[in-house]
């Protein structure tokens, strides 16, 4: 076991665990912050997704050891009441059915539109293609992105 000390969501927070411990994991069972969310587990879905400095990261596939003094943003750190204009956009556009992805869907989007505050629609499909919806709300989540570029 390893000491780490962390910065997520603006806070310093210390764990005990494995150097090869996935990011995820840390956050979920050691931090009890689970709105970020276990799917594949190989990088493949999104579920995970967290910010990294800012980068869109899969955190299932982060090793602790990897984040280092980085900043690190989970949903529950995007915004304090939930008024993130993505998280807005996307009660707007009411795009959650099973809201599983969701956390992850809404990390990429904020992530994407930080880099690219006035994209093209084909830009907001090719920024959020690594995430995967279930229920196949893709044209909702495409909506979202686009009302979300528009209040900024």
């Amino acid at each position: 076991m390893s000491k780490f000390t962390l910065k997520i969501n603006g806070a310093t927070q210390s764990v005990d665990v494995e150097d090869d411990t996935p990011l995820l994991w840390v956050l979920r069972d050691h931090l009890n912050l689970v709105g970020t969310k276990f799917s594949c587990g190989i990088a493949q879905c999104g579920a995970c997704t967290v910010h990294v400095n800012g980068t869109a990261t899969f955190s299932c596939v982060t090793p602790i050891s990897s984040v280092g003094n980085a900043e690190v943003t989970t949903i529950e750190g995007l915004s304090k009441e939930g008024d993130h204009p993505v998280q807005k956009a996307w009660e707007e556009v009411d795009v959650a059915q099973c809201g599983y992805c969701q956390s992850g869907q809404i990390m990429t989007a904020a992530a994407f539109l930080e880099q690219n505050p006035s994209p093209t629609l084909e830009e907001i499909d090719n920024a959020m293609n690594r995430n995967i919806c279930r229920c196949g709300t893709y044209h909702k989540i495409r909506e979202a992105v686009a009302v979300a570029a528009k209040s900024n």
